[in-house]
């Protein structure tokens, strides 16, 4: 291998002014290159053919979405590899989601694609379009290569097993039954979805701190704070995730009657979704805050600010009022209930009367524990739980999971109960069906794990709703999941694209 070979973006910026000074001619290639193989190889001899330097830029490994277990080698063992051939002049690191950078910084004389990216419309992300864009404004041209494709995702899948056994046998068994064109088309018909989401908005505060150890005069943690991240949490990040999928989203909410975050909230709402806020009296915007030592990234403590009385009969009546209009215009109702003082036992009992498809889930956490119960709520067609709190339900903390899952499910009538375990997957149990379903856990790394079941709960939704088969609903929602535990909190929404872009990868 050649280390001298690799290059930050500023030095390659500099380098790439002399190589030019000398007339020569610089092309750039950029991707992964997870494993490299003979199509890697004749990619790059097909780009050079007419140039004189060739840079190749990799992708971070943190920019990587190919799904779990991706990249299989990380990125520094990605670029000395590439350094070792003789063809490439050049390598460089593109700490970023695309090669726009990249790009700007090297200008190159021509930007060379494989024969995969010739018809521009199958890049789901539509970067390539910005990409050529860029291209062409410093002079330069794109081109494709006509060699054979091979996929890596395909050797990594076939003989590397990035995947474990589980993941793996469960893979095997949704490619037998669904191609990715079948899958992208169910997605497609959630579309046409008008779900109305109610439940409690939430703002997740991460404070960022430099832990200093113990107070040197009492017995209590000490910690310097550095920075703050602020996020929409609660049900106004479920509303995000389901206007990625759906045309229009229907949001009945909570807030502080001092309209704390208010603009804030609005701002990072997306544009398709209806808001309905509700002012609770002698409360806060419920913030949650979470201290976290910056180094570790493990949480120290948390703190919330919150009044989680009832709201007043005034407001109960203005709300049933409200949610007596929208439920006549919607074909789902979803209700992420927090326990934080929001929904009523009257206006659970009007969700619960209405003859549309009802999800539900109820939360347990460090608020409401012991006080929260799902025995307000009837006619729940999908309820999403964790592990803890269906134990928690049943009041039992040893017997077996599965027999839990059928009493729970017969005591309230549900149609549908998702059990959420974390490492361990998610279970899906059925009226009709005498066994469950089953889905391994795909997180490729877990950050935080905060939002992970409203993930779930937002795609399960509208897929249940819109009766896409329950193996392929199960695995969409583990994919949600995942994405979720891979970032902080709800810094990130869920995102169709690279839903898909992991789905592609997997079915390979």
């Amino acid at each position: 291998m050649s280390k001298n070979k690799i290059y930050t973006i500023q030095q390659i910026k500099k380098k790439v002014i002399g190589i030019k000074k000398e007339k020569k001619k610089v092309v750039l290639c950029h991707g992964v290159f997870d494993l490299i193989h003979i199509g890697h190889v004749k990619y790059f001899e097909s780009a050079k053919k007419n140039y004189d330097y060739l840079i190749v830029s990799v992708t971070s490994d943190i920019f990587v979405n190919k799904g779990p277990g991706r990249p299989y080698f990380n990125q520094d063992l990605r670029m000395q590899l590439l350094s070792s051939l003789e063809i490439v002049n050049a390598v460089v690191l593109s700490d970023y989601p695309t090669s726009e950078k990249i790009l700007s910084a090297v200008r190159p004389s021509a930007y060379i694609k494989g024969p995969d990216y010739l018809n521009n419309k199958k890049d789901k992300t539509k970067n390539i379009y910005k990409e050529i864009k860029i291209v062409k404004k410093y002079g330069g041209v794109v081109k494709y290569t006509k060699d054979s494709v091979y996929s890596s995702s395909n050797l990594l899948n076939k003989f590397f097993k990035p995947l474990s056994n589980e993941q793996r046998n469960f893979m095997d068994k949704i490619s037998k039954k669904y191609t990715f064109q079948k899958i992208e088309g169910f997605l497609e018909t959630l579309k046409n979805s008008n779900p109305l989401l109610v439940g409690e908005t939430i703002i997740d505060q991460y404070i960022f701190c430099d832990t200093l150890g113990k107070s040197g005069k009492e017995p209590h943690l000490a910690a310097k704070d550095l920075y703050t991240e602020t996020y929409l949490g609660g049900s106004a990040a479920i509303a995000n995730h389901l206007a990625e999928f759906c045309k229009s989203v229907e949001f009945t909410t909570s807030i502080g009657n001092k309209k704390e975050f208010l603009s804030f909230i609005k701002h990072k709402l997306k544009k398709n979704i209806k808001t309905n806020f509700f002012l609770k009296n002698n409360s806060p915007t419920i913030v949650k805050k979470r201290f976290i030592d910056e180094v570790s990234g493990s949480k120290l403590l948390g703190v919330y600010s919150i009044n989680d009385k009832m709201v007043s009969k005034q407001i109960e009546k203005r709300i049933i009022s409200k949610l007596k209009e929208k439920i006549k215009r919607t074909d789902c109702v979803i209700v992420s209930d927090y326990g934080h003082g929001l929904i009523t036992e009257k206006i659970a009992k009007l969700i619960s009367q209405k003859k549309i498809f009802f999800s539900l889930n109820a939360q347990v956490n460090a608020a409401n524990l012991g006080f929260h119960s799902l025995s307000k709520y009837r006619n729940i067609d999908a309820l999403i739980i964790n592990e803890s709190e269906l134990r928690h339900e049943m009041r039992d903390k040893n017997s077996d999971i599965d027999k839990l899952s059928f009493q729970l499910l017969s005591k309230f009538k549900i149609l549908y109960l998702i059990v959420t375990r974390g490492k361990n997957g998610v279970n899906l149990y059925a009226k009709k069906l005498k066994k469950k379903i089953h889905s391994p856990a795909f997180a490729n790394k877990v950050i935080d794990k905060v939002g992970a079941g409203d993930n779930m709960l937002s795609l399960i939704s509208i897929c249940l709703q819109k009766k896409i088969p329950l193996d392929l609903t199960l695995f969409l929602g583990s994919l949600a999941g995942a994405q979720s535990v891979e970032s902080l909190g709800n810094s990130e929404s869920l995102n169709k694209i690279r839903l898909l872009r992991n789905l592609e990868y997997l079915l390979k």
